[in-house]
């Protein structure tokens, strides 16, 4: 019988069962232009691009600049599939963007792509993460419970 076992640790996966395709594209965008970075509307709207470019339904976007020294823009796009995010520092001429989005039919790779694209960096350093339900690959939890682990 296909199962899990108590406590998270892995026998068998079922194949059954409809599973969630979770897509994970992050990265940090460096050397990129400040006054781009500073730019909110300019952020806003290839924010917006990127949802479209990812095939995902645009649900809100929400963004707010930070003044001072360190601050810079963040915006934030609440799509069905879940979110795209763009957290500028012009000062350090530094983004950190996150693409995540569930479904077979988005593509967060494409989105990221887009944003690098348009905020031109010298260099990327991009990471991807399966967020999907079906295991790829597996760890037993340590023994004991959460309260025992924590000393709480």
């Amino acid at each position: 019988m296909d199962r899990l076992s108590p406590a998270g640790t892995q026998k068998m996966l079922r194949h059954d069962v409809e599973h969630i395709v979770g897509k994970h594209v992050y990265g940090n965008l460096y050397g990129c232009d400040a006054e781009a970075l500073a730019d909110e509307q300019l952020i806003v709207r290839v924010v917006r691009e990127a949802v479209k470019v990812a095939k995902a339904t645009l649900m809100e976007v929400k963004s707010w600049k930070v003044e001072g020294v360190k601050g810079g823009v963040s915006v934030l796009a609440l799509i069905t599939e879940s979110h795209i995010a763009v957290h500028t520092w012009p000062m350090y001429k530094y983004a950190a963007v996150d693409v995540f989005t569930c479904g077979d039919h988005s593509d967060p790779k494409a989105a990221f792509e887009h944003i690098v694209k348009a905020l031109k960096p010298k260099w990327v350093v991009q990471h991807y993460a399966d967020r999907s339900s079906l295991m790829t690959s597996s760890w037993e939890p340590s023994e004991g419970s959460y309260e025992e682990r924590a000393g709480v």
